[in-house]
């Protein structure tokens, strides 16, 4: 009978069907409705041994992982069976968004397609957003031939009672923990119907069957999609009894756990315990960076368990093998002495602008005063930069911006010393380590050097759960410093048919142009935060004064808009990025305030002051470029490298752009928290989201008059390729906004010359031609 489970796990596709099959990509695909309207639904999961070339040319040097460039390229090779995707895991939007992308490029896709944007947190408004979208997803079934049936519940029901009789065989030692896992995955693959008889014959089997010897080990981290890893870890004397992971036992009550799981320590320690396990094995599986976070709150609850936290890749090797055996690893190799690196000459950038000169004093002062305040009991907050920012500031709750604290750590060269605390309370180091600098600094003890006296504990922790390890860090946050944390729900657009031309719709027309479900889901999150900081500090949300900080911040951004019109439309270029960088991004921490509103000001009015004197950034500007990427803030002077040489200013790069198009929105007669709610669900989109972020680039390289792009590793492939379909020439960098020194320091820059001189020298050439 085990055949049966391990040829549907192995082979879906050729495994007989009840009904219409509707391939599911994601664990919480619901298959009670999918079942109900008369379709048998059939999982997909990545090929582990799969080549991606198709989904390389598309992704290029994305961030998406190789488990998701394997799912792309299967999607790309469709053959027309009805699919699913949820929001299972952070790459599987990504992955919708290509293939509508794509879709609306004319390429084939699936279809029909369906993107159910389920989420997971436990909240009133999550639960009713979710019903919005299964009501979606009802309608697009019956569109595609669905019928109502009755018996699926009663079928899902008998099937989680047989595999809870699965789990206590297993603890019993009836069962290999491959065999098990091969037994549950089938069940999201054979209808429920010949899958319930199956089970209950080997349950009747499994009553007999010997106990298998082996050690007891329960299993955490990364969902297994394949046996792989369960085949090698039985193979080296272990049994696997139980396992937490949402392809494994949970997956027939709970496949998704909260993603603030403030219990999850000690839910997986209960679980372990209950199966008996003599150790747990935490796998971070192909690069995940969210599963790493769970490893202190796991040790921390596992005082009398052996615990063990590994990295590997969705297939077993040698190294994994070893580490099985409790093999030490062999010493490396040392490294070749890499050349010393050229001198590096004078870096420093050159500044046109008089208006950003106080800014530091003026963060120092303000950091020194809101010390101050916390000290004498003011509530604090530290928020991600994405976090809606204005209600704290309506609340007059002091708050210090995530990322912001982390350029501090880096410009102090505390960096070092803050991931050696990380690893020295097991917290990895090296994932997603920007945003962990603030539990590091829950650590600091050393007075002398912590960064600008160091950041005072907070009372409220507030992200948005644009990525995976976002929810569990901020969790981990909240339990080393006693604060509440609030984690906003990332919504995804699912229509199909997504307009591009975002920045022309948003500032005025946002209620017409999103989705009223995001808004409304975004909004009762507002209000429940709102009414969480009021039970804890006695502090009361005014409306007007709400209002006029929304009013204040649109104040900020129009200036922005206008600056960046006019660095647009006047050639030479009044500036560069090495002036509008720090001149947008430091007032955008303190937008809201009238200081920051007056520091736009007083931006654009010295550019105007600059454009009506004739004053150019570079006075024999030849070469105008665009810059796409994260900036290098540690090394400005960079862009200005070929200034003299060249004539090429680098005039463009996303801060000051995405300041005037992606912050204002209009108020005059609406509710200013659904205005807010519109600008949060959407941050990020506008530069990542291929459908929004192509078209956006296009149209400011446009207006700007841009002769080359020059792109980091991290650009989205989707602006690369619309930049070059509208006749941009694109310098593709492999390195990021950090790997720039020695020989890849002069690479890049012997790279950017030949570009100059090149392709965006020929096109700024019949430019001034056509003038």
């Amino acid at each position: 009978m085990l055949s049966l489970f391990h040829q549907a796990y192995a082979d879906p596709l050729n495994t007989p069907a009840r009904a219409p099959i509707i391939r599911t990509l994601g664990f919480d695909a619901p298959r009670a409705a999918i079942l109900a309207a008369g379709f048998q639904p059939v999982r997909l999961v990545a090929a582990r041994h799969a080549a991606t070339p198709r989904a390389d040319a598309v992704m290029g040097h994305a961030t998406m992982g190789h488990r998701g460039k394997c799912l792309l390229e299967s999607l790309l090779s469709w053959d027309g069976t009805p699919l699913l995707i949820t929001a299972a895991d952070g790459e599987q939007p990504q992955i919708f968004a290509a293939l509508r992308e794509l879709g609306r490029q004319g390429e084939a896709v699936p279809r029909p397609m369906h993107f159910l944007d389920l989420l997971h947190l436990p909240r009133m408004a999550s639960m009713v957003y979710n019903e919005a979208r299964m009501a979606q997803m009802d309608d697009w079934l019956a569109g595609i031939g669905g019928f109502s049936t009755e018996d699926a519940q009663a079928l899902l029901a008998h099937q989680a009672h047989l595999l809870d009789a699965l789990g206590e065989a297993r603890r019993r030692r009836r069962i290999s923990g491959t065999d098990a896992l091969a037994v549950i995955g089938a069940s999201a693959i054979l209808h429920p119907a010949d899958y319930n008889s199956a089970l209950q014959e080997l349950l009747v089997d499994l009553v007999a069957a010997p106990e298998i010897p082996g050690r007891r080990l329960f299993i955490t981290g990364t969902p297994h999609e394949g046996l792989e890893l369960y085949t090698a870890i039985e193979a080296a004397g272990w049994i696997i009894v139980g396992e937490d992971h949402a392809w494994g036992q949970p997956f027939a009550h709970a496949p998704c756990p909260p993603r603030i799981d403030m219990e999850g320590g000690r839910r997986i320690a209960a679980a372990a315990t209950a199966c008996g396990a003599q150790a747990v094995l935490h796998l971070s599986i192909g690069g995940d960076e969210a599963a790493p976070w769970q490893e202190a709150a796991i040790r921390r609850a596992l005082p009398d368990i052996a615990f063990t936290a590994l990295r590997c890749d969705a297939l077993p090797d040698a190294r994994f093998l070893r580490a099985l055996r409790g093999e030490a690893e062999p010493p490396r190799a040392p490294k070749p002495a890499r050349a010393a690196p050229p001198p590096k000459g004078e870096k420093r950038s050159r500044k046109s602008l008089e208006s950003v000169a106080s800014f530091n004093a003026y963060q120092r002062e303000w950091f020194a005063d809101l010390r101050a305040k916390v000290a004498a009991g003011s509530p604090f907050a530290m928020v991600n930069a994405n976090a809606p920012q204005e209600i704290l500031r309506a609340l007059d709750i002091p708050f210090v911006v995530n990322q912001w604290w982390a350029s501090i750590v880096a410009a102090k060269q505390q960096s070092g010393r803050y991931q050696t605390l990380l690893r020295d309370h097991h917290y990895p180091a090296n994932v997603e380590a920007y945003s962990a600098q603030g539990i590091a600094a829950a650590f600091d003890e050393d007075a002398e050097n912590a960064p600008w006296g160091g950041l005072p504990r907070p009372d409220f922790v507030h992200a948005v759960a644009t990525s995976e390890p976002t929810a569990r860090i901020f969790a981990q946050w909240a339990q080393v410093t006693g604060a509440t944390p609030f984690v906003y729900e990332k919504s995804n657009d699912p229509r199909m048919d997504l307009y591009g031309d975002w920045w022309a719709r948003l500032p005025d027309h946002w209620e017409e142009a999103l989705e009223p479900e995001r808004i409304d889901l975004m909004t009762a999150e507002l209000r429940e935060v709102i009414a969480g900081i009021e039970a804890k500090t006695g502090r009361r949300f005014d409306e007007a004064r709400f209002r006029a900080v929304m009013d204040l911040v649109n104040e900020q951004e129009d200036y922005y808009r206008k600056t960046r019109d006019l660095i647009a439309r006047t050639v030479p270029a009044p500036i560069g990025i090495v002036d509008s960088m720090p001149a947008t991004m430091v007032p955008q921490w303190h937008r809201g305030t009238e200081w920051a509103r007056d520091a736009a000001r007083a931006f654009y009015e010295e550019v105007k002051a600059r454009v009506d004197a004739g004053l150019a950034a570079c006075e024999g500007e030849k070469v105008r470029l665009m810059w796409v990427g994260r900036g290098l803030w540690s090394e400005m002077g960079f862009y200005q490298k070929w200034e003299e040489s060249h004539g090429a200013v680098f005039v463009w790069s996303m801060y000051l752009a995405l300041a005037a198009d992606g912050y204002i929105r209009d108020i005059e007669g609406k509710d200013a928290l659904r205005a807010l709610a519109s600008r949060c669900i959407t941050m990020g989109d506008e530069l990542r989201m291929p459908t929004w972020a192509g078209p956006w680039h296009v149209h400011e390289a446009q207006t700007h008059t841009i002769d080359g792009v020059v792109a980091l590793s991290d650009a989205d492939p989707f602006v690369v390729r619309a930049l070059r379909e509208a006749g941009f020439p694109v310098l593709e960098l492999t390195a990021d906004n950090f790997n720039r020194e020695g020989e890849d320091g002069a690479a890049i820059e012997a790279a950017i010359t030949t570009f100059i001189e090149g392709a965006a020298g020929q096109k700024a050439a019949k430019r001034a031609a056509q003038r």
